[in-house]
């Protein structure tokens, strides 16, 4: 199948990374929001990180105008009707992706492949959304997309081998490595790191350590580049939140209750960088 119109939905700092990855490559990229603000934002992060590409010497300057020149944002999924390949990256709420693949279905062509790309929900019951199951896949990147190299590749129950092939030669083309998952809560990253960061916020519950403490535990004792209490703020403690609901939900195993200070921390608007506080305070 020749890819050559690809369409991210959800312009966020995911949606936004995606899409770079895909103009670098060569494909012609819609990108669509509907939030002015996020997808103006998202224009200019775009730019500041193909700026820092040119600055390292990883890509020239006629690299960086190509690659911008192959990219559109839009605040209407109408662009995407005569896109080939699709990519939803929107909040991770279940009833807000079935909504957009039910309508996405109904208005691109009979040949467009969707590939979400949820850290944990069911692929399945996405493409249940749709009139097209074989050809819905899960497509889930790493953050920051331009740096990470890990795709995971997630069937479900319908996803045809060539929908794979597909998107695993897509990976490849962007200079990824696509490692393929089963269709289980949190497939395999999120199945593993996410107890990791819950034991992490009851031990910060519990007293048994400062963040600080845990997290140079963690970086000076398992060599990790980045303690579980930071990487946790750098992803948003609202998402480390719906992964975890979607794991104890899907799993029904209570080693995946989400830990209640996490709760409290969510309720309170405390997610992360994105916020300015979590379990670090941001400028």
């Amino acid at each position: 199948m020749n890819i050559t119109h690809v369409g991210v939905i959800g312009a966020g700092t995911m949606g936004h990374g995606i899409a770079q990855v895909f103009a670098q490559a060569g494909f012609t990229v819609t990108l669509v929001d509907l939030a002015p603000s996020v997808l103006d934002r998202a224009r200019l992060s775009i730019e500041r990180s193909l700026g820092k590409f040119v600055e390292k010497e990883k890509i020239t300057a006629a690299d960086r105008d190509a690659a911008l020149s192959r990219l559109t944002f839009s605040h209407s999924l109408n662009d995407l009707a005569n896109a080939d390949y699709l990519v939803e990256a929107i909040v991770e709420r279940l009833e807000e992706k079935t909504a957009l693949f039910a309508r996405l279905d109904a208005m691109t062509l009979p040949h467009t492949i969707f590939a979400t790309n949820t850290s944990s929900i069911s692929i399945t019951t996405l493409a249940a959304a749709t009139t097209r199951p074989e050809k819905v896949v899960g497509m889930h990147f790493m953050n920051p997309v331009p740096l990470m190299t890990l795709v995971e590749l997630i069937r479900g129950q319908a996803t045809s081998d060539k929908t794979m092939e597909v998107a695993a030669a897509l990976c490849e083309k962007l200079g990824k490595t696509g490692v393929e998952s089963a269709d289980y809560p949190g497939f395999i990253a999120n199945r593993i790191l996410m107890p990791m960061l819950n034991e992490a916020f009851f031990a910060v519950m519990e007293g048994v350590g400062t963040p600080e403490a845990i997290d140079a535990v963690m970086k000076g004792g398992m060599n990790h580049p980045m303690g579980p209490l930071t990487l946790a703020d750098f992803i948003g403690l609202d998402v480390c939140l719906a992964i975890l609901t979607v794991l104890h939900e899907g799993l029904g195993d209570p080693k995946y209750r989400p830990c209640p200070l996490l709760r409290r921390m969510v309720a309170a608007g405390q997610l992360g960088r994105k916020t300015g506080r979590g379990f670090y305070v941001y400028a």
